[in-house]
């Protein structure tokens, strides 16, 4: 037995607006959102092992058991019955805690390459209901292209988003995503929301979102929790908004600017100060395993 699969692609995410519509009877919450994949990714590389033996290598952020690429396999090999195993090895480029999705993305990528290299024969909507029980981020990364979420952002339907190149700034903190959630100022938020109701010019507001790539309007909500509680992410959400409309993705730290060019977004990254990660990155239309 000698199958193997090389250097695919875990690409990281944007989340262009996010809006929090209310919290749910099961504990999560009801966003709509819109995914975009990135040109930053982590890259795994899979080899099929015997025995239902699973061996994770490369860069890890925790125990490995509790990696989210090898839940997957476990979860994929349950589920379909396979007996085999795998050896993963990921190399990590995506920082962690940084709503850009690198450990939802490795875990759908895992889906992807195991369903070919154990010969399942799984549909992507077969392995987007296995994808949830991962975690809500995973099923996009399952999609071929940008997507609007809703649900907890496994309601997934297709969108047309203009290119765009993405100014995206790291500023080396990590963002507990369950603590943002659970902050005393989102239930305020939600409980306004519900005397409000969520108004047209929200809805519309999002519509320019995407259709100018992110590039004006278009809020995330957990941006200003965040911004209150990290002084980093306030402090780099300043910084780009010199160059363009910047926010948050996902629960943080991340943030980013859309432009039209790619010279744009690299002076927008020019002066960051040397402890931030910055890169100028272009939107992907197409996820790259789109094809499997």
């Amino acid at each position: 037995m000698n199958r193997v699969a090389l250097d695919l692609p875990a690409p990281a995410k944007l989340n262009l607006f996010l809006r929090v519509l209310g919290r749910r009877q099961d504990g999560y919450h009801d966003l709509r959102t819109a995914f975009i994949a990135i040109d930053l990714a982590d890259t795994i590389d899979f080899e099929v092992l015997d025995q239902s033996r699973y061996e994770r290598l490369g860069d890890l952020t925790g125990p490995a058991q509790d990696d989210l690429a090898v839940r997957a396999a476990r979860l994929l090999a349950q589920r379909s019955g396979c007996t085999l195993g795998a050896r993963i090895e990921v190399r990590k480029r995506i920082p962690v805690g940084a709503g850009l999705g690198g450990g939802s993305s490795d875990a759908a990528t895992t889906l992807l390459a195991l369903n070919r290299l154990w010969r399942l024969g799984w549909t992507r909507e077969q392995l987007a209901a296995l994808a949830l029980e991962l975690g809500a981020d995973v099923p996009f990364f399952l999609q071929r292209g940008a997507a609007l979420g809703e649900g907890v952002g496994e309601l997934l339907s297709p969108l047309r988003v203009p290119p765009r190149w993405y100014a995206v700034i790291h500023p080396q903190v990590h963002v507990s995503t369950v603590e943002i959630f659970s902050a005393p100022e989102l239930t305020e938020h939600l409980n306004q929301a519900r005397i409000c109701g969520f108004s047209a010019n929200a809805a519309q507001e999002d519509s320019i979102a995407i259709e100018t790539g992110g590039c004006e309007a278009g809020v995330n909500e957990l941006e200003p929790i965040v911004r209150r509680r990290v002084p980093e992410v306030d402090a780099a959400i300043r910084y780009l908004s010199g160059f363009g409309s910047a926010r948050m993705t996902g629960s943080g730290a991340a943030v980013f600017a859309a432009f039209e060019t790619p010279e744009q977004a690299r002076r927008a990254i020019l002066g960051v100060p040397a402890k931030w990660s910055a890169w100028a990155l272009a939107g992907l239309q197409e996820h790259p395993l789109a094809p499997w």
